[in-house]
């Protein structure tokens, strides 16, 4: 905000509307023109047709926040107990409880797998079929006892809670959010005014990989396969990669701030 020029507009976007009410209710500092939009950022060209014209910057800000994280009510932690939810976007009606008690043992597995990297996924959801069949998952606590239980001690990380991973992969089904990464990056690079600059803050790899692979293939002119003796793809390069590595927090950022940690901030440039 600091850096939008006096009477410069910023527009807001939020899959949870309490997120937006608390920013609402926060003090304009600076010369701006302020909306908020309550959606999810894969509709961001849509949203962004508010402005009347093209954006100079975009930043994406993935996964959840401290104040989802730390409350109980919302189901994404599995240090404190709460209702099994997981939703980003409370209208919405699938939660984390529906997803473990109506998907099959393969869907489970496979979710474990790709969003999670749980090397013991497979036996996490033969667990989460029998635990179901006596009663069904309500709380995180359910959840967490399950995955506790089903990870041999001894294989227990050092470094993360044992549900860690558990919980990333249903948090990441419930709210599918890989797909809206993708579309949401591209709706970005469309809008954006030339010269213009888009920013991804990730917090795990399977983000940014989205990130880094998107700005790699479009900042390349062709993108046929290797063996193909000429261009049939018709592609041409859109933007500039800023970062060709990932900027990453100073120490004193993460003394500060511990779960800063392990954020990377990528950063294109539309041509």
């Amino acid at each position: 905000m600091e850096r939008l020029r006096p009477g410069g507009v910023l527009l807001g976007i939020d899959r949870d509307a309490s997120a937006l009410e608390r920013f609402a209710q926060e003090p304009v500092p600076f010369d701006l023109t302020v909306m908020l939009e309550h959606t999810n950022f894969a509709q961001l060209d849509r949203a962004a047709e508010r402005i009347g014209r093209p954006p100079n910057g975009i930043v994406f800000d993935l996964g959840l926040s401290s104040v989802q994280l730390d409350d109980p009510d919302r189901g994404f932690s599995f240090q404190t107990d709460g209702p099994l939810d997981m939703r980003l976007d409370r209208s919405e009606p699938w939660t984390a409880a529906d997803l473990l008690n109506r998907e099959s043992e393969s869907e489970l597995r496979r979710i474990l797998r790709d969003y999670g990297q749980e090397r013991w996924g497979s036996r996490i959801a033969q667990r989460i079929v029998e635990r179901r069949r006596r009663a069904p998952f309500k709380t995180t606590k359910d959840l967490v006892d399950v995955v506790a239980g089903a990870i041999p001690r001894a294989a227990w990380p050092r470094d993360i809670h044992v549900a860690t991973r558990t919980f990333q992969a249903f948090r990441i089904a419930v709210n599918r959010e890989l797909d809206a990464i993708e579309k949401g990056l591209k709706a970005a690079i469309e809008v954006l005014a030339s010269g213009g600059r888009v920013g991804v803050v990730s917090f795990h790899s399977l983000e940014d990989k989205i990130a880094k692979n998107l700005f790699n293939v479009e900042a390349t002119d062709c993108i046929c396969p290797p063996q193909a003796p000429v261009c049939i793809c018709g592609h041409r390069r859109s933007v500039r990669v800023v970062t060709r590595k990932p900027i990453t927090p100073s120490e004193a950022e993460v003394q500060e701030n511990p779960r800063a940690r392990s954020a990377k901030l990528r950063i294109a440039e539309k041509l």
